[in-house]
């Protein structure tokens, strides 16, 4: 009886799949905005792919997407004269909004859904309330994703 239950729930498992957000960075060195040092730079890298396979968690279980990241300019811009190892921004709100440009796509079995190409940005990041605060890395960069998602991504029966 427990063998029978056990191969029902691997059988149960391989049917309800997760869904797969696998992100690509194409060509992350002419990026316009990633900090100076190799280690920020891959940090904020891993930081955006790891929102994007959140907000992947709530995709049907037999979506995929696949995201190419093709430029990121983040919220602000380098303080000049700060030590690299730790890079002050500065955040004025004028002219340094967050922006990323992307090409994704979305298939569920196997179809394609959904295709494109998207240019990100939130020009008012500065005056908005955002769900991210704290501690939390690139709350700017992940608030504009967030918007990005609602609107693009087909809704789960959330």
């Amino acid at each position: 009886m427990k063998r029978a239950l056990l191969v029902l729930a691997l059988l149960l498992a391989q049917g309800v799949a997760d869904a797969a957000v696998t992100v690509h960075f194409v060509a992350p060195e002419r990026f316009t905005d990633l900090p100076r040092t190799p280690a920020q730079r891959q940090q904020v890298l891993d930081d955006i792919a790891d929102h994007f396979r959140r907000l992947g968690e709530g995709l049907g279980p037999r979506q995929d997407l696949v995201i190419d990241v093709l430029d990121i300019d983040l919220a602000g811009r380098e303080r000049p004269g700060t030590p690299s190892f730790d890079s002050v921004r500065i955040m004025d709100g004028i002219g340094d909004r967050p922006q990323l440009r992307l090409r994704y796509l979305l298939t569920d079995d196997g179809k394609e859904v959904a295709r494109g190409e998207a240019e990100l940005s939130d020009p008012g990041y500065r005056e908005r309330v955002g769900t991210y605060g704290g501690m939390e890395s690139l709350p700017y960069e992940k608030q504009m994703i967030d918007d990005w998602w609602r609107k693009t991504m087909p809704r789960q029966g959330r």
